[in-house]
């Protein structure tokens, strides 16, 4: 009987220790899907536990939802970052999920990890103010403001695929009995489709998903307008003018300096530091 749970025990770490390594060496896209199958699994056995035991779970997992009445959200303000995690059921986990992988890999072909997350994480910000705001000011959604709440990747999904589909417009995807359309074509069909489906129920839902759409798009033409992006647009706001003035005269002076060095001695005079300082 020892032997048994010995033998348990070390499958149980060996377990533990092989998902802890995969989570590691995964990449953010990996990491967000886990991050999404994990808390959906834990929350639907402790959901299981409850009833067994007659807890009231339900309670606990509506908190992570986000409400649409405000007064709410500023009681429990971490629903407008745990909404974008949680899932009603398998199929609405198993659809964000193969277009997040879809979407997510793609996009990681033309655009980095951290741009990935900030789109996810973002993406989703911008689809619960919508799905507030829609609750809070249009009249035929105002009745249910003070019980609709709302859970998903789906904002957060759309935004990544729109982003890329804004990135690269004409990639063409091969799709079954199909052929061949266009990326922008895919997003702009779920956009509408979205749209058109406010009136037929959901319409939090369908309303978030394009503000998730929305921000998607304005990213990406931040980035290829600028060459930076909109986070760093948003920080630069609260930045001291005189402060970003003074040390760009600065660096002209020391790239003044570096560049008579050149003219004297030539490029091989110059130390590490000098020849970095010319490179930027």
């Amino acid at each position: 009987l020892n032997i048994g749970r010995k033998t348990q025990l070390f499958f149980k770490m060996k377990i533990l220790k092989t998902l802890n390594k995969e989570f590691g060496t995964a990449n953010y896209l990996n990491k967000i899907i886990y991050i999404n199958v994990i808390i959906f699994l834990v929350i639907n056995i402790l959901s299981v536990f409850s009833s067994l035991f007659l807890i009231d779970f339900a309670s606990f997992s509506e908190n992570l939802m986000l409400p649409s009445n405000t007064s709410e959200i500023i009681e429990r303000p971490w629903s407008i970052l745990t909404y974008m995690f949680l899932h009603e059921s398998f199929i609405h986990l198993l659809f964000n999920m193969l277009w997040l992988h879809f979407g997510g890999k793609l996009f990681l072909e033309y655009l980095n990890q951290k741009q990935l997350v900030n789109i996810y994480i973002l993406g989703g910000l911008f689809g619960g103010i919508f799905f507030v705001f829609a609750f809070n000011y249009f009249p035929a959604l105002m009745p249910y403001s003070q019980s609709a709440k709302a859970l998903g990747a789906s904002a957060s999904v759309l935004a990544i695929f729109v982003a890329i589909s804004t990135k690269i417009p004409n990639y063409q995807i091969n799709i079954p009995f199909i052929g061949y359309i266009k990326l922008k074509h895919i997003a702009l069909f779920f956009i509408i489709l979205d749209f058109l489906s406010i009136p037929k129920g959901n319409a939090g839902g369908h309303i978030a998903h394009i503000g998730g759409a929305i921000f998607g798009y304005i990213y990406i033409k931040q980035i290829e307008n600028k060459k930076k992006s909109f986070i760093d647009d948003f920080i630069s706001v609260f930045k001291n003018p005189k402060t970003k003035k003074t040390k760009s005269k600065k660096e002209v002076n020391e790239v003044d300096i570096v560049l008579e060095k050149i003219s004297k001695s030539g490029y091989n005079s110059l130390n590490d530091k000098e020849k970095e300082l010319l490179f930027k």
